[in-house]
């Protein structure tokens, strides 16, 4: 009963942890002193910036610009404005892609008092997606920049030049930044970036991304670091995944820096529901209360930090970072190991360690880990939601039911494998069920490898572990000693994100010394054990939290299970009769289940997480045909058929490039008359092949599709050299915005051959003549370009 009562303390107190470690601080009012961070002054200008969707090159976007310009006029920065032409390649799937707009940053200067010191500068960008205010991306950062600037200025003169850049286009392609840190004066000035981004509508500010050798920025941040979830695994993580931000450009060109970002509230990730109303004004505290810090301690000291080793480092609780160098892990590791040689010893003299016990322990943790990461990949095929950026939308608009049945099913599995482990004889039921776990995962999802090697993994694992009884003392050292393996296989190969390991495994390995690997069993070991499981737990919640909403892959949730495992095995382990031991992870796993079915089951639109939609009206004109489109992915919602259906014509499936990768829904319709993209191809006296393109007036957007069947020697874009069908029969892809006068492509082939050319303009409204779209209903929204006029077509030049 000791014990039992211990685990449920452990686990509610890891509870209550995680969630002081997540929850955002209560937002400060707009009486508060003129030297501290209020989200409610803040929110007047969210309030502002996020009247309506404002893209680049859009007269909203224009509105923003002029309040941007006035509020840093008031706050005597002498802003001004930066007009360019950017635009950036890249290679997707194996096709090249170019994106590039006319851009107006804003630009401004808060004088410090040595004006030749490397400036600091602060980032955030002003343009919204096409069908979102964007209160929280990017109003948010905007709205802590100023009143970050207003409360240093409060502060008297800093040390420094603080620059404020105020970036367009980065929603077209981080273009505003790449206009600033290619082109303008300012930007051999700045030694130190700030940036401020959102992929959400909630939850606390994260520090996820700084420069390379981060040493000495890291040390700074955790000085002033408040409340803050951030760690060296989320730099590792970032670094090492697609994504982007304008600091990615500001990194690229040498400038070290904090990147400042959150995640929660994800379903309002680019979404018309992205309204200062439904934004988190504690979140707005957080990254204020930490920006706010992090500037005033650069901009107040006399150097910036240079550069040294990069640094292992994590929030703990409250405001701590713990920070090491890398080099310091290895002490860590070595301690761990003492303190497992201490327990090992002492157990020695009331229990029994066969070596074939730890390893049926060793194996035990691995099911964990196995098992784990499958239910929960099995949970998530069940949902019957697919995998993608719009198609995950119904888990975000409910997502806590979904988030507590990760969290079910992973701690059911967690506490499972200890009772049954001491039992023994579960070997055929662990390994049958794993078995057909894994078969379930393409059952109902379509053929799932991943799912299926891990129901070999634990099967086999299953079988290995659990057959006959094995002793506290063994097989918790066995689960140790997977800890400490891994953890020195991370510090080896990548230290900075070593410590996840080993921080739990150094609780664990401190509780297994002071109670003799579990041996020692009376009231106030067994309280401590309690206490270090709590510690620990809560810590890894937060990490658990974090990974669940930024990533949509639940099966990487196991390695936090695992890691629980060394904390709570001794916890778990069962009293007799063992039977009461299941009892917690019966009632968790069946829990866990009902939320996986009501996810599945309930219609989750509502007029605060409405279904997302995407119609066009098309006109095809290298096919003499009208068409009413859908984009979104999955079956087609009833407002959406009811859209291609107005004119009577059938719904079904088709491709319909240059608009669209990939198959969309769409009827006919009855023709408009509407303007297409102006093409013209022509050869130079020089032998360059120059096409010139513009959308018709009132389009935004001109895309274009080109693939030569010969490369080329050299190419420009409106005069700037890029790199651009070099390979012969690759389509590049371009996606220029904001620029009425549209766009000139000049091309040097090798020899004689032939350019394909796919087009479409955007025009962001529905065509007049066409009949007109009926009202959404409160729980559908529109999502990206919805509701535009498209006119494609396409042609073919031989030279």
């Amino acid at each position: 009963m000791v014990r039992a009562i211990a685990l449920l303390a452990a686990l509610a107190g890891a509870l209550l942890l995680a969630w002081t470690g997540t929850k955002t601080p209560a937002p400060a009012p707009a009486s508060a002193p003129a030297t501290a961070f209020s989200a409610e002054r803040a929110m007047a200008d969210i309030r502002q910036i996020a009247r309506a969707p404002h893209p680049v090159g859009s007269a909203a976007n224009a509105r923003v610009r002029d309040i941007l310009i006035g509020r840093m006029t008031a706050l005597d920065l002498s802003p001004g404005t930066q007009t360019a032409q950017a635009f950036e390649t890249r290679a997707v799937r194996g096709d090249g892609w170019l994106v590039g707009a006319t851009v107006e940053n804003i630009v401004g200067v808060l004088p410090g008092r040595d004006r030749a010191l490397p400036a600091l500068a602060l980032t955030a960008h002003y343009d919204s997606v096409p069908a979102s205010p964007g209160a929280a991306d990017d109003a948010t950062g905007l709205a802590v920049t100023l009143e970050t600037l207003r409360a240093i200025e409060a502060r008297g003169t800093p040390a420094r030049d603080i620059i404020v850049i105020i970036t367009d286009g980065e929603e077209a392609g981080l273009l505003g930044a790449r206009a600033f840190f290619d082109q303008h004066p300012l930007r051999k000035r700045v030694g130190l970036v700030i940036n401020m981004e959102a992929r959400g509508g909630g939850g606390r500010a994260n520090m996820f991304q700084t420069g390379p050798d981060n040493g000495a920025i890291i040390a700074a941040f955790a000085r002033t670091a408040v409340n803050p979830v951030s760690n060296s695994l989320a730099v590792f993580l970032y670094e090492n995944m697609p994504n982007d931000t304008d600091f990615t450009v500001s990194k690229a060109a040498g400038v070290p820096g904090l990147n400042f970002a959150f995640i929660g509230r994800q379903f309002d990730y680019h979404a018309m529901t992205s309204t200062p109303a439904n934004l988190d004004v504690g979140s707005v505290q957080s990254m204020g209360d930490q920006v706010l810090a992090a500037a005033a301690d650069l901009a107040f000291a006399r150097t910036l930090p240079g550069k040294a080793p990069d640094a292992v480092y994590s929030q703990a609780f409250g405001s701590v970072v713990l920070a090491y160098p890398a080099w310091g892990g290895w002490i860590l590791l070595l301690a761990a190991a003492a303190l497992l040689t201490v327990a090992v010893l002492t157990a020695r003299e009331t229990a029994d360690l066969p070596p074939a016990d730890v390893a049926r322990g060793a194996g035990a943790a691995l099911f964990v880990l196995a098992a784990s990461a499958l239910l929960l990949h099995l949970a998530r095929r069940a949902t019957g939601v697919d995998f993608g950026f719009l198609e995950q939308r119904p888990l975000l608009a409910q997502w806590g039911p979904w988030e507590t049945a990760l969290a079910a099913l992973g701690l059911a599995v967690l506490l499972l494998a200890p009772p049954l482990l001491a039992r023994g004889g579960a070997r055929r039921g662990l390994a049958g069920a794993a078995l057909v776990a894994g078969l379930l995962c393409s059952a109902l999802g379509g053929w799932d490898p991943v799912g299926l090697g891990l129901g070999v993994a634990a099967a086999l694992l299953g079988f290995a572990a659990f057959g006959r009884p094995v002793g506290l003392p063994a097989a918790w050292l066995g689960v140790l000693v997977t800890g400490l393996v891994v953890a020195i296989a991370l510090q080896a190969l990548q230290p900075t994100v070593a410590f996840l390991v080993a921080w739990p495994l150094v609780l664990a390995a401190v509780g297994a010394a002071a109670t003799a690997l579990g041996t020692r069993e009376d009231r106030p070991h067994t309280a401590a054990l309690a206490l270090l499981a709590a510690l620990g737990g809560g810590w890894l919640a937060v990490f658990f939290h974090s990974v669940a909403q930024g990533l949509d892959m639940p099966d990487l949730l196991g390695l936090f299970l695992w890691l629980g495992a060394l904390l709570v095995w001794p916890l778990a382990w069962p009293a007799r009769p063992w039977r009461r031991a299941l009892a917690p992870a019966a009632g968790l796993l069946l829990a866990g289940l009902a939320l996986t079915g009501f996810v599945r089951l309930n219609d989750p639109w509502t007029a605060r997480h409405p279904r997302a939609t995407s119609v066009f009206h098309v006109t095809d004109l290298t096919r003499g045909e009208t068409l009413r489109v859908a984009t979104t992915p999955g079956d087609l919602d009833p407002w959406s058929r009811r859209v291609l259906t107005a004119d009577g014509g059938a719904v079904g499936r088709r491709d319909l490039p240059p608009l669209r990768r990939g198959v969309v829904w769409a009827a006919q319709a009855r023709p408009v008359g509407a303007a297409g993209a102006r093409v013209e191809i022509t050869r130079s006296a020089d032998g360059r092949v120059v096409l010139r393109a513009a959308p018709p007036p009132g389009a935004r957007v001109l895309i274009l599709d080109l693939k030569a069947d010969v490369p080329m020697v050299a190419a420009t874009v409106n005069g700037r050299p890029v790199k651009l069908l070099a390979t012969a029969g690759v389509w590049t892809h371009l996606r220029w915005t904001a620029t009425p006068g549209g766009v000139e492509i000049a091309l040097t082939p090798r020899q004689a051959g032939a350019l394909e050319i796919r087009h479409a303009s955007i025009d962001e409204r529905w065509p007049e003549g066409a009949s007109p779209l009926p009202a959404r209903p409160a729980d559908v929204m529109a999502f990206d370009l919805s509701d535009s006029t498209v006119v494609i077509g396409a042609s073919r030049f031989s030279w």
